[in-house]
């Protein structure tokens, strides 16, 4: 999916096949917000106000560049495993259940299916959350004429960990275990609220400089 050309992407998104779907276009976007990030850090390295910083700011500038410069190709992957995930859970079931045995195997892989269904999300949304800390540098240090794109990441970014959280709501359903299930919905709230807070110290900062 990550060699897709965009209109192909959008034409398989529109289309009837099963993916890709919600997760994928969540991901893409987090690889995006990734993307818009490293580019208001490329286009900050090398100008006169980067040169005019000491030497450990010039360094958070270079290693959060580093870091969303990997993490750009890492939500593409997640893209992917998602996809994969949504596909697993279909496949498990279509399992055959005449019998006894049939009926347990059955089960036990749409068990574990859910798990797997959730857990892709969960880990796309806990690690764009670590975005903000580069999109924050990237509103405080960038290139100040590129301070709207910087925004424009920070929507993303929580808007990637709220879609997220949606498609954990909708499978953890699936899944009987409410301590394990309780526990889940517990993070997810807990990094929503969080990374609200990040989006509008980040917006804030924006706004300040429009």
């Amino acid at each position: 999916m990550k060699n897709l050309e965009v209109k192909d992407f959008i034409d398989n998104l529109s289309s009837k096949a099963p993916t890709p779907g919600g997760g994928s276009v969540a991901a893409l976007c987090a690889s995006l917000s990734s993307a818009l990030t490293a580019m208001v850090f490329n286009l900050t390295i090398g100008k006169k106000e980067f040169y005019e910083y000491d030497e450990d700011k010039q360094q958070i500038v270079e290693d959060r560049l580093k870091k969303v410069e990997e993490y750009k190709y890492k939500a593409l992957e997640l893209a992917e495993e998602d996809s994969k995930s949504f596909l697993y859970l279909m496949n498990a079931f279509k399992l055959p259940k005449s019998t006894e045995k049939e009926k347990e195997i059955r089960q036990n892989t749409i068990n574990k299916a859910y798990i797997n269904a959730v857990e892709v999300p969960f880990q796309l949304l806990r690690e764009t959350y670590e975005l903000y800390d580069c999109v924050y540098y990237a509103c405080t240090l960038g290139n100040k004429t590129l301070v709207s794109d910087v925004g424009i990441a920070a929507i993303l970014v929580q808007a990637v960990m709220e879609s997220c959280a949606l498609n954990i709501k909708i499978n953890i359903k699936g899944i009987d275990n409410e301590i394990y299930n309780e526990k889940l919905r517990r993070k997810c709230d807990d990094l929503i609220i969080n990374g609200n807070k990040r989006k509008m110290e980040i917006i804030n900062i924006v706004n300040s400089k429009l």
